[in-house]
């Protein structure tokens, strides 16, 4: 028992070591990626830290099953270098028996991932999704080129000649107010000042000397003109402020990688029904047409040229009308199937990758006692090949099962048919290659040092005698 515990211990280590190298490799790709999208927008350091954490979950579902890869090559590498495995096979303990804690912590790891995907990676999907929608709809600022005319703002139109840097004064304002519709009002100003209020939601533009132009639309020959010395306009400065969604108001628009399996599960089987529905239309379409009255035929073949056409006329266009109903249910039966593809490739997926926790054991432990390394470097070294073929699978699959093109469990589950034969090719390979040692071949394994001293003490005693 104390065997296994070593071995177990002998994992954790590498495990926690290769989790936070891979996390961090993830993370950076994450920053890395929507850098552009948070930089100058000001956000909160609360914020951007509850984005990255929300986006840790997808993260630690791809990383366990690597560092499981990583953590056994790593293990049993330093436990073969150290001739540890040589040790055990020669108290009889078979590369099997080794593999047994190992398998059963990697069982309770993957059981512990599919709760994972099931209970916690779709609602941090789904936040997610919600923060980032919520922070790509923050403008980032108020631009006011020269010379241009700016929109940022809804309802207006404004145009300033110069601008200066360092500040938020205006030179030659001319402002556009399209928020009466009964009206066209334009603005100007020799000079001005914008600002926000303390909430971001309100525009304040401070104009000194200008005047203000007022056309009634409806009343062509309305028109009014004022100058002004100060005049103060005040407008809805919407988007230039982050505001947080309510998470329930998207909840009807969930993807796939934002629900349970059962969840899931309960959508496909509904759809199911939709496509059987629209069959069962589609054939009843077919034998109310195929079942037409006979008198239309008696019309069809009397002598009669004008009820003979109109025959014809009505017969042809019943015949459409099947044609393009069963075209429609048909066409829905293909939509319909493209998502029931898609929810079942996420369902599967749910289960094969924490599976794959379990088949890189059985690759990660030959392979490291082959290779007798127990570094970090020899384990990420061997796994990379591993790793990229698994994803590559995995991609491939999923791409494959959404097209229809192979069944949605083959897509996910090949990668760990593939690599899972692989690994029991290689473990019973290993574990027939060095067999249980024999105390014959235990006492060629002790130092020469002990043997000299035992013959030492031996010839010492004989000399006593």
């Amino acid at each position: 028992m104390k065997l296994h515990w070593h071995i177990l211990r002998a994992h954790a280590g590498p495990f926690v070591f290769s989790l936070v190298t891979l996390m961090f490799i993830f993370l950076l790709q994450f920053v890395m990626k929507f850098i552009d999208q948070l930089v100058g927008k000001g956000l909160s350091g609360w914020v951007i830290s509850e984005l990255i954490a929300l986006n840790l979950a997808w993260m630690v579902v791809l990383a366990v099953p690597m560092s499981v890869l990583v953590a056994t090559l790593m293990a049993f590498g330093a436990l073969s270098a150290g001739n540890e495995v040589t040790a055990m096979k020669a108290t009889g303990m078979s590369l099997y028996r080794m593999l047994t804690t190992v398998v059963l912590a990697s069982v309770v790891l993957a059981y512990l991932l599919v709760l994972f995907n099931n209970d916690v990676l779709p609602d941090a999907n789904h936040r997610a999704k919600t923060l980032i929608t919520d922070i790509r709809r923050i403008k980032p600022t108020l631009a006011i080129s020269p010379g241009l005319f700016s929109q940022d703002v809804a309802g207006y139109s404004i145009l300033a000649r110069k601008t200066f840097e360092h500040s938020n004064d205006l030179e030659g304002v001319t402002i556009y107010d399209y928020t009466d519709p009964a009206s066209s009002v334009v603005v100007t100003a020799e000079r001005g000042t914008v600002s926000f209020t303390p909430d971001y939601r309100k525009l304040i533009m401070d104009l000194y000397d200008g005047e203000i132009h007022r056309l009634d639309v409806h009343d062509m020959g309305t028109y009014r003109r004022m100058r002004y010395h100060r005049h103060r306009i005040i407008m809805n400065a919407e988007g230039f402020d982050f505001e947080r969604s309510d998470n329930e108001s998207f909840a009807n628009s969930r993807g796939d990688r934002e629900l349970s399996a059962h969840a899931m599960t309960t959508i496909v089987d509904s759809l199911k029904r939709l496509n059987a529905d629209a069959r069962a239309h589609a054939v009843a379409v077919t034998s109310q047409s195929a079942a037409a009255p006979s008198s239309r035929l008696a019309y069809a073949a009397t002598a009669d040229s004008d009820v003979h056409n109109t025959a014809l006329i009505v017969a042809l266009n019943r015949s459409k009308n099947t044609l393009q109903t069963i075209e429609n249910q048909m066409l829905l039966t293909e939509i319909n199937q493209t998502q029931i593809n898609s929810y079942l490739v996420e369902i599967h997926k749910k289960y094969s990758i924490p599976v794959a926790c379990i088949v890189f054991v059985f690759i990660g432990a030959p392979l490291g006692i082959m290779s007798r390394r127990g570094t970090f470097g020899a384990g990420a070294s061997l796994s990379l090949g591993f790793f990229l073929l698994y994803w590559a699978s995995l991609i491939g699959g999923e791409k494959l099962a959404d097209r229809g093109i192979i069944a949605p469990w083959v897509g996910m589950w090949m990668a760990n048919i593939a690599l899972g034969a692989v690994g029991i090719y290689l473990t019973v390979r290993t574990a027939r290659e060095t067999p249980s040692l024999s105390f014959a071949w235990a006492e060629r394994l002790v130092p020469r040092f002990i043997r000299k001293r035992a013959g030492g003490a031996g010839a010492g005693e004989a000399a006593n005698a």
